[in-house]
């Protein structure tokens, strides 16, 4: 009798706590917040978004994250001036050509992720002394006109005195995601790809790596996230969870090594083994991609309105303080 009572007793229990745990989990559910971000691309450049979503970080901050690849900088900045958005990540010579058409309900970015372009200059030939000036004459496949890919690869030309114009021949119609099977098809004699791109073509002998634009370009603001002024004024509180669900996602990854750190976003890029993943985290951790935090800084915002000048993409220099607001990456150090 006693024995049958013990397991009566066990077993109301088990109901109990699986009771509990299935409630706690719908209230969890219940008590977060989506937000929809759209990305203007799936790269292992971004790992310290990966790593805030594949270890919850988001989940922590009360956010249930809805990713969204745009593929372009333009397609990401319409989503989220159409709604369909609430938060997009990408160039931030985006949100200063919005704000320089007029519009009232412009883009502020919040928080800065890349301090150095994420893209590779990939050749038909390897080699281990290329130079610059190798590509005098030669067919490049580039990036969008006014877009940071192909700015930055402009940027590096001009400083190595080479006319983008009239030195080489620069590609730039040629879809954002199609570039790398548009060069291992034949076309151009150099391509600018970001990873995993670059390393699947050295791994298909369809081109070598040959410079990194973000070595070679020094510092720049390459990615950064931004809202519209009217979600930032009416959700501060959802951008400030978010912001702080990626500072922790920039402690990971400046506190772990590349191996780790690929492990962790692995189930983001299922098409990718883990050694190459590995390898491809090192090459950005090694030429210091990632920021210790996220504060967009004003000298970095004044640079890349000058690339954007050189380029001939800007007719008038947009104020820092109207498209950057920092409050919330400096609340997130704290």
């Amino acid at each position: 009798m006693l024995r049958k009572i013990k397991r009566i007793t066990a077993v109301f229990c088990a109901f109990v706590f699986l009771s509990c745990c299935l409630s706690g989990c719908g209230r969890k559910q219940e008590e977060l917040t989506t937000v929809t971000l759209n990305e203007v691309a799936h790269s292992i450049f971004y790992a310290p978004q990966y790593v805030a979503i594949e270890l919850g970080y988001f989940e922590e901050e009360g956010i249930n994250l809805e990713l969204v690849t745009g593929f372009g900088a333009d397609k990401t900045m319409s989503a989220m001036v159409a709604g369909e958005a609430d938060i997009g990540f990408m160039g931030s010579e985006s949100s200063i050509y919005l704000y320089n058409e007029g519009a009232e309900d412009y883009a502020v970015n919040f928080a800065q992720l890349t301090q150095r372009a994420g893209n590779f200059l990939v050749a038909r030939e390897n080699t281990d002394n290329f130079q610059w000036s190798d590509l005098i004459g030669k067919e490049i496949i580039g990036g969008r006109p006014g877009g940071m890919p192909e700015m930055v690869l402009e940027y590096i030309l001009k400083l190595n005195d080479i006319d983008p114009a009239k030195d080489v021949t620069l590609v730039q119609n040629i879809d954002f995601g199609n570039t790398s099977g548009a060069f291992a098809g034949g076309a151009g004699d150099y391509t600018v790809e970001f990873e995993p791109s670059a390393t699947a073509l050295e791994q298909q002998g369809a081109g070598y790596v040959v410079a990194s634009l973000g070595v070679d370009s020094g510092y720049v603001p390459y990615t950064a996230y931004c809202a519209k002024k009217s979600f930032i004024e009416a959700h501060p509180e959802i951008i400030q969870s978010f912001t702080n669900a990626l500072q922790k996602g920039m402690d990971y990854v400046n506190s772990h090594t590349p191996q780790e750190i690929a492990e962790v976003i692995a189930p983001q890029f299922e098409e990718t083994d883990i050694e190459t993943l590995t390898i491809i985290v090192e090459r950005y951790a090694e030429q210091d991609t990632w920021k210790d935090n996220l504060i967009f800084e004003e000298d970095s915002f004044l640079l890349l309105e000058n690339i954007l000048n050189e380029a001939g993409e800007l007719e008038e220099f947009a104020p820092y303080e109207d498209l950057v607001d920092t409050s919330y990456a400096e609340k997130a150090l704290e």
